[in-house]
């Protein structure tokens, strides 16, 4: 597994190859593209790239889906709540247009959801909901190599910002602390986070103090709304 960093406001992207096999999870933001085909081609040395997975469809994360696409005819997969928005490219629901974002449009071959079981790179998968930051996006974890690649839904000092005056307060902030719970449950060896550091060894203190921060009532929405952060 390679993972792949860029500046602001690009994702990390996670590399994986295998015999017969080569999957990019997340793309980044569009205006690194020319550096994430640079990134991708280095990675994988030479051979095609087979699949593209996306943990959730906002701007930094499937920013580079469309070249990817152009380039290598790569097949994509996207949380299956999303794929109706991508299908009819709905810029409000996918936050486009609320947050003065661009992205080009590209075409989800196939929908992944939660409880799906899928191989990346040689090693079996199982897709794990992740709502909060995102309504529908999912975490991918690897019981048997103890991996979590965990999207916006765990950070090292947190997770993705809310929109709950978008979504509502106490969904948002209920889905949060739903997925950190499930993330506890989890023996992850190590994590891959959207933002950051490339890679992290799983640190068990991280997760109580993260749960006991989650924002519970109205009054922290404006605190947590100006975190520094990913889309």
């Amino acid at each position: 597994m390679r993972v792949l960093e860029r500046g602001w406001l690009s994702s990390n992207s996670v590399v994986m190859t295998a015999p017969g096999d080569t999957v990019v999870v997340d793309s980044g933001y569009l205006s690194h593209v020319p550096h994430t085909l640079s990134l991708v081609e280095d990675a994988l040395g030479g051979r095609a790239l087979d699949r593209l997975v996306n943990t959730h469809c906002h701007s930094d994360h499937m920013g580079g889906n469309a070249a990817l696409q152009s380039r290598y005819g790569c097949h994509t997969a996207v949380p299956a709540g999303e794929a109706p928005l991508i299908d009819r490219w709905d810029e409000d629901a996918l936050l486009l247009a609320y947050a003065d974002q661009r992205a080009e449009r590209f075409r989800a071959h196939a929908t992944i959801m939660a409880g799906d079981r899928l191989s990346m790179g040689g090693i079996d998968w199982l897709a794990i909901a992740a709502p909060g930051h995102d309504a529908h996006a999912l975490m991918f974890y690897a019981p048997q190599e103890r991996l979590l690649i965990s999207g916006d839904a765990l950070w090292e000092d947190g997770f993705g910002v809310l929109f709950p005056h978008l979504f509502g307060d106490a969904g948002v902030f209920a889905d949060t602390r739903r997925t950190l719970d499930a993330i506890a449950t989890l023996n992850v060896r190590t994590s891959y986070q959207a933002t950051e550091r490339r890679s992290t060894r799983w640190m068990r203190r991280w997760i109580a103090p993260i749960r006991a921060c989650a924002p519970s009532r109205q009054t922290r929405r404006a605190t947590h709304a100006m975190r520094r952060g990913s889309w």
